[in-house]
């Protein structure tokens, strides 16, 4: 099969799911698009079993918290090595609820994945075979990638500007 276009890929997209997905960009030739929770698990079946695009790779899943927004967004990255395209996909969450299906039936290598996510973001993959830590210490009772802490102590004397002639 031939190199499929970003354009190719948002028609068969809008054919099937039109107005569930939303948010439809392109930087930098990267197809970025957003949908709801609830329709994340049909979207990523079809990205996957169809044979026209073949998404058959899982690059990463990971998040980003917007504390403006009182949101996090669930980040996943899909490359089809059939059809030589990559894509993102986007799923905000409330802050204070984070929770979403996980990816782990459809590929393997989202188990890892989202057990990183969930360690460093607190998002908690509905469904997921072994949900718990993966680099961080169990008694650790914050996800430290939340921007809820200040960068640096401001207690620091190390840091002070009259140190360095500022």
């Amino acid at each position: 099969m031939a190199k499929a276009t970003n354009t190719e890929l948002i028609d068969l997209l809008g054919q099937k799911f039109g107005e569930q997905l939303f948010d439809v960009t392109e930087p930098y030739g990267l197809l970025t698009f957003s949908t709801t929770p609830d329709q994340l698990i049909e979207v990523l079946t079809f990205l996957k079993d169809n044979g026209q695009v073949n998404f058959n790779f899982l690059t990463d899943i990971t998040a980003v918290h917007y504390p403006e927004k009182n949101q996090i967004a669930v980040v996943y990255h899909l490359h089809s090595m059939v059809s030589g395209i990559r894509l993102r996909l986007k799923v905000f969450l409330p802050e204070n609820e984070p929770n979403i299906p996980t990816a782990s039936m459809l590929w393997n290598a989202a188990n890892w994945m989202e057990r990183e996510t969930y360690d460093f973001f607190g998002v908690k993959f509905e469904g997921h075979p072994d949900l718990r830590r993966i680099l961080n210490m169990d008694e650790l009772g914050v996800f430290p990638m939340l921007r809820q802490y200040p960068l640096e102590d401001p207690n620091r004397v190390d840091k002070k500007d009259e140190y360095f002639g500022r």
